[in-house]
């Protein structure tokens, strides 16, 4: 059954001695706001880890297949969709919405984040009922550069070149510590267009949960999932603004430098403050 309720929420996740996300356009430093210093992490990158996730817990099975993974050719996925029987025996004009219903069914990613699957042949494109923005650190940022050393060179030319020593400098970006924030939404409406269920949001909330429990890498230093709130409507339509929920969480830090996610008062509001027809659900 799918989703008969809108949802919107509040992630917050820190970094500690890593680079959460580096911006390729800058030599891959930790993506920043050039005019407030604060961090930035992108949609895009939160939704890899959402997918790699589903994928490592669910390992492909049917109906949990990952549209957009690693090495994937999607053209030849969506001609897949149009290989099935039942999408070879519609007629021309139904056969785009045959191959849409079929990708939805078997990609975790496509019926949540929605994809456009028209750039080989037509399967159509899908508005996913869940979306996230980027998210922004609570407090600036301070990215610092490393100088690394590995006692070993890549080819014989190098060593010849060094006399035997035989060192390669590199160079590595971290944040010391950083509080980010993130805002999503779920649409029941268009949840009914992809199928998204019950069954797939509790999924999509364990994800959030640990997404970094998986994802573990020297150059991502230490990251941990610490907040997770949600606001359930009570209708498909919603019952309040977004944006006036997202203005009831607060974080504040309690001394600087922060290094630390002790340092942070996090003000999440309990339900005597929650407009008519919302229920706020602590998940972390």
């Amino acid at each position: 059954m799918t989703i008969q309720n809108r949802y919107d929420f509040v992630l917050f996740f820190d970094v500690k001695d890593g680079n959460p996300n580096g911006d390729p356009d800058a030599g891959n430093l930790p993506r920043i706001d050039p005019e407030t210093g604060h961090g930035l992490v992108t949609d895009v990158c939160l939704k890899r880890k959402v997918r790699n996730y589903v994928q490592l817990d669910k390992e492909l099975s049917q109906g949990y297949d990952i549209f957009v993974k690693e090495k994937a050719i999607l053209n030849n996925l969506i001609d897949e969709a149009h290989e099935q029987e039942n999408v070879k025996a519609k007629e021309k004009g139904e056969k785009t919405e045959a191959a849409r219903q079929f990708m939805c069914g078997k990609y975790f990613d496509v019926r949540t984040f929605g994809a456009v699957m028209s750039t080989g042949k037509n399967a159509g494109q899908v508005r996913g009922p869940v979306q996230l923005t980027f998210a922004r650190s609570v407090d600036q940022i301070v990215p610092l550069e490393h100088s690394i050393t590995r006692m070993a060179v890549a080819t014989e030319a190098e060593a010849e070149k060094q006399q035997g020593d035989n060192r390669t400098m590199g160079r590595k970006f971290t944040v010391p510590y950083a509080l980010y924030r993130c805002h999503g939404f779920v649409s029941a409406p268009l949840a009914a267009q992809t199928g998204f269920s019950e069954e797939d949001l509790e999924l999509f909330w364990q994800s959030l949960v640990n997404m970094f429990e998986h994802d573990r890498s020297a150059a991502r230093g230490q990251m941990s999932a610490r907040k997770l709130i949600v606001f359930k409507h009570d209708s498909k339509m919603g019952n309040a603004p977004a944006h006036h929920l997202f203005d009831l969480v607060s974080a504040e830090a309690s001394e600087t430098p922060v290094r630390s996610f002790d340092h942070y008062d996090i003000c999440v509001p309990t339900q005597e403050n929650m407009p008519v027809g919302v229920t706020v659900i602590e998940k972390l």
